[in-house]
């Protein structure tokens, strides 16, 4: 006798699979569906970053149009590199500071030509509340960045590296690097907010109010 034929399991096969529909939807209600779909929940230390992320969303447009404001926000890796002093340095450092995180090396032409765009960010925004982090990772001829960013006239630019190049893989273990630049706006809690690969002109109108977005200096 099949279950259509017999009216008590075909009741109990109707409460079993609302049960298990119920059970769906408050997991869906608690972690989101993401979770069902695969995805993890989102740090918890980077749940105000989605705001700050759909707060610049509308200015990702003109010289940042290409900016993606990041729909489930992720805990960045504590990338290691060192300073102008050869001293060991870390995302963590920036606890606390909103950060322009950018990878650029001599050999990327792109790089060298939004450097002084990005000097200029950091001339007009930089201060307490945020820093252009703009991190060298040329392995060969290591004095040549140094001198190609003087030869250029890059002053307000704290100068890093990491000659390892470990950066860059850091960041695409976690798919935010394809290739150079690359760069990634980075809440007070080291979480992205959003990320750009490809040049960007920082210094534009268009930059000033994304960022300016991200600090909470602009609204939409």
């Amino acid at each position: 006798m099949t279950s259509a034929q017999n009216p008590a399991k075909w009741r109990l096969s109707l409460i079993l699979a609302g049960g298990i529909a119920g059970v769906a939807v408050g997991l869906a209600g608690v972690y989101g569906i993401s979770l069902l779909l695969g995805n993890p929940p989102i740090d918890p230390a980077c749940q105000p970053t989605v705001e700050t992320a759909r707060r610049i969303a509308p200015f990702a447009r003109g010289e940042v149009a290409a900016m993606s404001a990041a729909r489930r926000p992720i805990r960045l890796p504590d990338m290691a590199f060192q300073d102008g002093n050869g001293t060991d340095r870390r995302l963590s450092d920036w606890r606390g500071r909103t950060v322009l995180f950018n990878l650029w090396a001599t050999w990327c032409l792109p790089c060298r030509k939004e450097m002084p765009a990005l000097d200029e960010l950091q001339a007009k925004l930089g201060g307490a509340d945020f820093e252009v982090v703009a991190v060298n990772i040329d392995t060969r001829e290591l004095q040549k960045p140094r001198a190609w960013l003087k030869e250029v006239g890059i002053e307000r630019l704290a100068y890093y590296a990491d000659p390892t190049s470990k950066v860059f893989i850091d960041l695409k273990q976690v798919g935010k690097a394809w290739g150079m630049p690359t760069t990634i706006l980075v809440d007070p809690a080291g979480c992205e907010i959003g990320n750009l690969a490809g040049p960007a002109e920082w210094a534009s109108e268009d930059a000033l109010k994304l960022v300016g977005a991200a600090l909470g200096r602009v609204e939409p």
